[in-house]
């Protein structure tokens, strides 16, 4: 028999109905809270890429790390231990977060599209495309280190791979794990070889001064100029995004969201090995030193993104009477695709020179300007889109894309 949901001996709504989750077809509150409390984690380390001197490119200089703890060895002052800290705890953490809650939201569109009789991947496929679209544009017109390319393009292949039996998914993500480590390590032992040989030399200042003085223009210029370099993190991270996101299929399927036992104990688990796990390997590569960066940021921070996930889900077991933080968290997971570029449009109007220049204008004044940033931000989001849930059902963007989608 064929390893696609198609068959000689059913057709192809009746096989791929059997290979649906048996997860409830509501909407699962929990998953609205993780996306909102992900949306907001992944402001917590692009905040100071728009804050650091070079804005997008500075990051590929190193001018904007500082999420290693090994800092506060030479500097164990109040500042550098508050930016230290908040970084460390943010740093590819809710990435990664993130990343395994789109595997989730493909698995519920799997099953959604199984209920309905249709074929698999179907209309998906445009879905995919549409986000390609919106990523590209998000990169060339607001942000350089955008999200949405390179889970659009993985959404592809693993929408392909849920047509594929459960062994041969099982045996695809544990290889795109073991060749992502296999090449993060590669990269540690080059990074560690080429540090020994001499380091670099900081952001140029022409970069510097194109985002403090520069055009808005002239910025996208500079985007699509070096497209290469700056698409690169997906690109790199490919065989960690594939891993999450069937990691989240597979969280989805054995029921890790719901409200019941199952999932609570799942939960639980994923508090415990996630937390348990993730924050040795996570202080042991961030003391390590920048050399390790990689390691810490695409290899030990994901497992301390599953310890996120458990710590989100008992916290909302046990809070089940909600309150403003969680309404806030849920209206963004509701609305997360127009919070995450809303996000970053008023951090480049804060921080360019297109906008306040907050920037240059507070440089070397100390961290706590850019963690109020942060917070002011996630108010505006939180509030914004609590009060937008109240007249309409999806976000604007959102809207935009049921709306095309079904032209």
């Amino acid at each position: 028999m064929s390893d696609t949901v198609r068959s000689a001996s059913r057709s192809p709504a009746e096989t791929l109905a059997r290979a649906a989750p048996g997860a409830p077809a509501g909407r699962l509150p929990l998953l609205d809270v993780l996306r909102g409390a992900a949306i907001l984690g992944t402001l917590m380390t692009n905040v100071w890429i728009f804050a650091g001197p070079g804005a997008e490119w500075g990051v590929l200089e190193g001018a904007t790390d500082g999420s290693s703890l090994r800092h506060l060895i030479f500097d164990p002052s109040l500042p550098r231990a508050a930016e230290s800290v908040f970084r460390f705890l943010a740093d590819g953490k809710f990435l990664a977060l993130l990343t395994v809650l789109f595997g989730v939201g493909l698995a519920i569109q799997f099953g959604s599209t199984a209920r309905r009789g249709q074929p698999w991947p179907g209309r998906y496929r445009w879905r995919a495309l549409f986000l390609l679209a919106e990523g590209t544009l998000h990169f060339v017109l607001v942000f350089a280190w955008d999200v949405l390319m390179g889970y659009a393009v993985t959404a592809l292949l693993v929408a392909w791979l849920l047509t594929r039996t459960e062994r041969f998914r099982r045996v695809a993500m544990w290889t795109a794990a073991s060749l992502h480590l296999a090449f993060m390590s590669l990269l540690t032992l080059a990074s560690v070889a080429s540090s020994d040989s001499g380091g670099g030399e900081g952001t140029s200042r022409n970069v510097v001064d194109l985002y403090a003085d520069g055009g808005y223009l002239d910025q996208v210029l500079f985007r699509l100029r070096n497209a290469g370099a700056l698409r690169m993190e997906p690109v790199l991270s490919f065989g960690l995004l594939v891993f999450l996101f069937l990691l989240g299929v597979r969280l989805f399927r054995a029921g890790a969201f719901g409200s019941d036992a199952t999932g609570r104990r799942i939960r639980a688990r994923l508090l415990g090995w996630g937390l348990g796990l993730g924050l040795p390997l996570n202080l042991a590569a961030s003391l390590a030193g920048p050399d390790f960066y990689v390691l810490s940021r695409y290899v030990a921070a994901p497992v301390l993104a599953l310890g996120y996930l458990g710590l989100v889900g008992v916290l909302t077991d046990r809070l089940r009477g909600g309150g403003l933080l969680t309404t806030g968290l849920t209206s963004v997971g509701r609305t997360a695709l127009s919070c995450y570029v809303t996000q970053n449009v008023l951090c480049v109007l804060a921080c360019y020179g297109i906008g306040l220049g907050l920037a240059a204008r507070l440089e070397g004044s100390g961290p706590w300007w850019v963690m109020g940033l942060w917070a002011v931000v996630c108010l505006l989001l939180m509030t914004a889109s609590t009060l937008w849930l109240r007249r309409f059902s999806t976000g604007p963007l959102e809207a935009v894309q049921k709306w095309v989608l079904r032209r």
